[in-house]
């Protein structure tokens, strides 16, 4: 049994992407479960190196909430041929995947919303912290017994940041990538709403917005059309749908704040989320986490809005 610095020791593989692998490990020296992203072997570059990589750790570990998998640790390992192979030690969340769900067909609306929910208060969370997810998909999205749980901030970016991926590639499932992230455009949290709005509409319909049956279809299809209106879907209240609709929108400031959707989706279904309250004022510490109202926050991002522009406008 492989053990990564005498510390985590690899019992059994329980997911694979493009550019990793993950583990369910136990950690020796504080005796729990957790999992281990692991990089594959034999990838090479910028987008897998020991500091890209410790910069994705840095990242994910600023965020402590409900519903985002916690960052523990950062290592690297030595590969078999001798290079050094970078990990991240996470919070094991127990559950199934959000995709596995969906593959039986739609969810009912009401537990639909309330995952987007939870989903959306998690990306306010990155988003109050000025971190963009780029990948949300329902492969990301574990349905936890304590709730929902946000994976893979593994191509997690501070917001504003330049999309330096090489020509041919790129980052994220192409189902979910917002229109401006096919120009390349710097990532903002708007992209992340687009991808809410997707999700959201899988979750409600049970089949992407676009009608495509490969993934060149598909890219071909999102270049040419908009998303198709949401099916009737009996009971769902019309502000719902509305959402949906705003999170597709092919401009940027036309979509929703995280926060805004959060508290929405969870007001529907009387819910609550765990949200950021805003600060104020530019000058104020970073916003602090709590359960709150739609009204309380819709208040704080009023006057947060206003502080900005006014500073702004100095």
């Amino acid at each position: 049994m492989r053990t990564l610095g005498g510390r985590y020791e690899l019992e059994r593989r329980v997911g694979v992407g493009g550019m990793s692998e993950v583990w369910r490990a136990h950690d020796l020296v504080l005796d729990r479960t957790v999992a281990v992203k692991l990089i594959s072997p034999g990838l090479d570059g910028e987008a897998t190196s020991a500091e890209r990589i410790l910069a994705e750790a840095r990242s994910a570990a600023r965020l402590v909430h409900p519903n985002v998998a916690s960052v523990h640790d950062f290592g690297t390992s030595a590969s078999a041929d001798g290079r050094e192979v970078p990990y991240i030690v996470m919070e094991l969340a127990e559950g199934e995947t959000l995709a596995a769900h969906l593959r039986a067909g739609p969810l009912d609306w009401r537990i639909a919303v309330r995952v987007c929910a939870e989903v959306s208060a998690a990306l306010a969370a990155a988003h109050a912290h000025d971190i963009v997810h780029r990948d949300v998909k329902p492969a990301n999205v574990i349905l936890a017994p304590s709730g929902v749980k946000m994976l893979d901030f593994g191509i997690a970016t501070p917001a504003g940041t330049p999309d330096r991926t090489p020509d041919g590639v790129v980052l994220g499932t192409p189902a979910y990538l917002a229109p401006e992230q096919f120009d390349r455009r710097p990532a903002t949290p708007a992209a992340d709403m687009y991808a809410l709005g997707v999700l959201l509409y899988y979750c409600l319909a049970g089949r992407l917005p676009y009608a495509a049956g490969s993934t060149t279809q598909l890219l071909g299809t999102r270049l040419r059309q908009p998303p198709e209106p949401l099916p009737e879907i009996d009971g769902l209240p019309a502000e719902i749908a509305d959402l949906c609709r705003r999170c597709l929108a092919e401009e940027p400031a036309a979509r929703p704040t995280s926060l805004m959707a959060a508290l929405l989706l969870a007001e529907v279904v009387d819910a609550r989320v765990y949200v950021p309250m805003l600060a104020a004022s530019p000058r104020q510490p970073a916003p602090v986490p709590r359960w709150t109202d739609r009204a309380a926050a819709e208040a704080t991002e009023a006057m947060a809005a206003d502080a900005h522009r006014t500073g702004a406008a100095r």
